[in-house]
């Protein structure tokens, strides 16, 4: 910079520290600026960046000059400007750009606003940053050559080590994905093929645009790689069935299974041979993205947005996460070396991730409601559209569940809430007047929360029997994990029992994960 950048230090040095960075600062003397833009790149293992002002643009506009005598062309300024700007893109420096205000030029009306902004806007045509002008202090520049002032030293710190930390960064290789509501809107194992948006229409166009990206980063040698909670088959469906822009073959690896996200994450890893310093994770769902970043805080997580106002700036995070100067034809052909690498990969079973830890600093509550009186319409509709966490498949009329309370049964539902806020109802049960659960369906979107085997021990402690109509379908995976895990045969079919000592010892693995509020009348 041109200026006294001994306050700024401190600054500095703390922002990096707030990265997990050790800063080793080095500055160039009082007014030197242009003298060191005319000397060759330094060979020496430094990262540089520019803080620049109008006047390191534009010499005339500097205050500590004063006004100049005569008026001075404005197409020979914007050549010197765009000079300095060339030399530092050669030399490729990022820039911070303080647009400071600045003398008059020239008496003609409008003349120094016009110039000002032309500067601002070649600055961030060369890629850099611009600070507004209340970043800047008179008073102190004039007073002690210092520009930035101190009410804002923090925000300037935190600019310069934005501009730098992508060039520390470089080493990104990987983009993780996950699907539902990501990668396309819908939720696959729920609403089928046919039920997914990822084209250029108004419900899809989020998820058309962030596809375009990852296709453009594939084609630059960024490695992508899905990671789902879903049964494989059905993961593949939308790419296989051409409803996406990306194809599978643009992914090194698409892992799908019941696991926690960061153990299929890791694996990946190991199996790639790369640190997980080179790794980029998207997902819609804050609470995988916490459970991702606890477990791999080398993994950098973007939270894919609800509105599609937000894509832009998701968008520029990820592009900013893989820079590149140069592409190769090695670095075209890198999915497919890697894909042939990882032909004979199984997902990992998620033994190391601390899930118990993680689930209990969610602070979840459980809402137990009966349905069986007044409006019931998420409860049979939650029934009639979840597939994968369904005890039969089986699709309820209204009428049809009139019929079983009419006989003496029961609608339940479970809301669940944790920290971030309320996920809805997110479980339905039919209990038939003989304790017979009749349907038993619950949200993909809460999967591994450990919901089903606190609501099963819900209803043990209530004395009731624990019979479930089971049914295996095509889809529903997770629910026959969950009866095996309890002891209950996959081969079984119709009304099945569950061991209520069984339910006892799997209660251990629940107590303390959740506050609770049910109906008196269980």
């Amino acid at each position: 910079m041109s200026g006294t950048s001994t306050p700024l230090e401190l600054y500095l040095r703390a922002e990096a520290a707030r990265r997990q960075r050790a800063l080793e600062l080095e500055t160039l003397p009082f007014g030197t600026l242009q003298q060191h833009l005319l000397l060759p790149a330094s060979a020496e293992n430094h990262l540089e960046v520019a803080l620049l002002l109008p006047w390191d643009l534009v010499q005339e506009l500097d205050w500590r000059t004063g006004v100049a005598e005569h008026d001075v062309q404005g197409d020979v300024l914007w050549q010197r400007a765009q000079a300095v700007l060339d030399r530092l893109q050669a030399r490729r420096t990022p820039v911070v750009y303080i647009d400071a205000p600045t003398p008059p030029l020239s008496l003609r009306a409008g003349e120094g606003a016009r110039l000002r902004a032309q500067l601002s806007l070649a600055v961030r045509a060369a890629g850099g940053v611009v600070l507004p002008e209340e970043v800047f202090a008179l008073s102190s520049y004039l007073g002690s050559g210092v520009p930035v002032a101190g009410s804002h030293m923090a925000r300037v710190a935190t600019a310069i080590v934005d501009a730098v930390l992508p060039v520390l960064d470089a080493s990104k290789k990987v983009l993780v994905t996950d699907l539902d509501e990501t990668l396309w809107k819908g939720i696959i194992g729920d609403d089928g093929v046919e039920g997914i948006h990822a084209g250029a229409d108004e419900k899809g166009y989020p998820h058309y645009l962030y596809q375009t990206l990852l296709k453009r980063l594939r084609g630059d040698g960024v490695l992508l790689a899905v990671v789902s909670k879903n049964d494989l088959e059905v993961a593949r469906g939308p790419f296989r069935s051409g409803r996406t822009l990306l194809a599978e073959s643009d992914f090194v690896a698409l892992l799908a299974s019941w696991n926690p996200k960061s153990a299929q994450i890791e694996a990946l890893a190991e199996q790639l041979n790369l640190g997980l310093d080179a790794f980029v994770f998207v997902d819609d769902n804050p609470v995988e993205l916490e459970e991702v970043s606890r477990k791999l805080p080398l993994v950098r997580c973007h939270q894919f947005p609800q509105h599609l106002r937000d894509v832009p700036a998701l968008l520029e995070r990820i592009a900013e996460d893989f820079p590149r100067t140069m592409v190769t034809e090695e670095d075209r052909a890198r999915t497919e070396l890697y894909r042939r690498r990882l032909a004979t990969m199984a997902p990992r079973e998620a033994a190391a991730a601390d899930l118990q830890a993680f689930l209990r600093d969610l602070d979840m509550t459980l809402l137990i409601a009966d349905r069986s009186h007044g409006s019931r319409d998420r409860a049979i509709q939650l029934i009639n559209k979840t597939n994968q966490f369904n005890a039969n498949g089986r699709r309820f009329t209204e009428e049809e569940v009139a019929t079983v309370l009419d006989a003496g049964g029961r609608l339940l539902t479970a809301t669940l809430s944790d920290r971030s806020g309320s996920h809805g109802e997110i479980l339905t049960m039919l209990v038939d007047a003989d304790g017979v659960l009749r349907a038993f369906v619950m949200s993909c979107r809460v999967f591994q929360r450990r919901v089903e085997h606190a609501v099963l021990g819900w209803l043990m402690e209530a004395g009731r029997p624990l019979q479930i109509d089971y049914a295996p379908t095509e889809k529903n995976g997770p629910f026959r994990s969950f009866l095996t895990a309890l002891g209950v045969s996959a081969t079984q079919t119709g009304v099945v029992t569950v061991d209520s000592a069984r339910i006892q010892e799997d209660q251990e693995s629940v107590r303390g994960l959740f506050r609770w509020t049910t109906p008196e009348d269980r």
